[in-house]
């Protein structure tokens, strides 16, 4: 795997909602670091999933970290708005700035979930 990969807490159900598996997410993950994906700027990109159905916001931490974010079905909407831009760009800012302490207990508290790719759930 490219980088240490989380998803947030809401975006956990929401995949598993959408019946996306962590091993999807890790294959995805590698792709967005080869450029398969559309960079929205500012650490945030976009990347298709679950065969074009849903779209996934995925934030970068400059190599430390990838964060997947938000997740919405193609069917629902057709993009993310400007301001939802603008915020997510907010958060890859904040999430910059966070220390490894700090990250843990993001993870602790059950924000961040880890992916990992032997995971298949």
């Amino acid at each position: 795997m490219v980088a240490r990969v989380f998803k947030t807490s809401w975006f956990s159900k929401a995949a598993r909602k959408a019946h996306i598996s962590d091993k999807h997410l890790a294959n995805a993950i590698r792709q967005v670091a080869e450029g398969k994906a559309d960079d929205l700027g500012g650490g945030v990109f976009k990347k298709r999933l679950n065969d074009n159905r849903h779209r996934s916001i995925i934030l970068a931490n400059a190599g430390r970290f990838w964060v997947y974010e938000y997740l919405f079905a193609k069917q629902g909407r057709a993009n993310i708005e400007n301001d939802e831009l603008l915020n997510f760009r907010k958060l890859v800012k904040s999430y910059a700035s966070l220390s490894d302490e700090q990250l843990r207990k993001l993870i602790e508290i059950g924000h961040f979930v880890e992916i990992s790719d032997d995971k298949d759930a």
